[in-house]
């Protein structure tokens, strides 16, 4: 294959990633409209409408065999749900911090995100790291460190979402489906708890969709918010490089740093410059190893 072919076969990867890492750093802004609806009450429909979507597009795909099997047998499902709680305590958190203010400190915890990867498959896969990466994570935990005076206390919502989101892949790793249908999973187990929150602490049906019409349709969507930048995510990891694809993750939480900063007015101040200049830098080592790694491994396919 000519280096023009590949660049050709994953170009419409690099567009879908962009685009599922554009939604996800926008959706800052998705949530702040839902502030008539509870955190929680925010996590469950979440929960419930994109579990109506996934069935949907089970349907369509005719795929549901390996959803059911799982589902019979419950050592199987336990990884699900074990997982389905983890991302479901992750999106909680980071629910409730971009509704009070702390979109900043939730873009921390996502640029975070890949380097608890690195350390966590170090500790429970034995992978092993080389040098620059090692000093990459140092590089980042040093910009955490640096939060403290930035926000006058330990940065415990950066550090959870971080936590959460890297130990939800670690589950999956152990968990028998993929993607899509682990999500399926996650959610079919997930949904009595969500729909018993919302009947226990909803006043009527319509309180729980927010009493207007309006709201309804927003509620709804929040579906659509979580489950179309899934696919495309999906979509891309199948198509391009996981080197490729760890770069560009660092487009959300760049976007979400610059709409609470930007948008919502959240303090930039000269601790938290140093902070994020510290993970930028941590970025930037992260990148030129992962390139320097795809160069030596095209010269050794050469």
């Amino acid at each position: 294959m000519t280096q023009r072919s590949h660049v050709n076969q994953e170009r419409p990867g690099v567009v879908a990633a962009v685009a599922a890492f554009f939604l996800w750093g926008v959706l800052p802004v998705f949530w702040k409209l839902m502030d008539f609806l509870p955190p929680a009450s925010i996590v469950a429909q979440r929960s419930l409408w994109s579990l109506v979507i996934l069935l949907a597009i089970l349907a369509w795909t005719k795929d549901g065999t390996a959803v059911l099997e799982v589902m019979r047998r419950p050592r199987l499902a336990g990884w699900h749900f074990l997982s389905g709680l983890l991302l479901a305590s992750n999106w909680l958190l980071y629910v409730w911090a971009t509704l009070n203010d702390h979109i900043i400190e939730g873009a921390l915890g996502y640029y975070l995100n890949p380097f608890f990867n690195m350390l966590f498959g170090m500790l429970w896969f034995g992978e092993r790291h080389k040098r620059l990466q090692l000093v990459a994570i140092a590089v980042a935990l040093c910009g955490v460190a640096v939060q403290v005076p930035a926000v006058g206390r330990f940065p415990w919502i950066a550090l959870t979402l971080a936590v959460t989101f890297s130990l939800y892949g670690v589950v999956k790793k152990r968990a028998p489906l993929g993607s899509r249908l682990g999500l399926t999973a996650e959610a079919t187990l997930l949904a009595p708890v969500a729909l018993g929150w919302l009947i226990i602490h909803s006043a009527s049906p319509a309180a729980a969709f927010g009493g207007t019409w309006k709201h309804a349709l927003i509620v709804i969507g929040s579906g659509c918010a979580t489950t179309l930048p899934l696919v495309l995510f999906g979509y891309a990891a199948r198509r391009i490089r996981l080197t490729t694809l760890g770069i560009l993750q660092f487009i959300g939480p760049s976007l979400q740093l610059l709409i609470g900063w930007k948008v919502f007015g959240e303090a930039m101040t000269s601790a938290r410059v140093v902070s994020f200049t510290l993970i930028w830098m941590a970025i930037a080592i992260y990148a030129m190893d992962a390139m320097a790694g795809r160069m030596r491994e095209k010269r050794s396919d050469a």
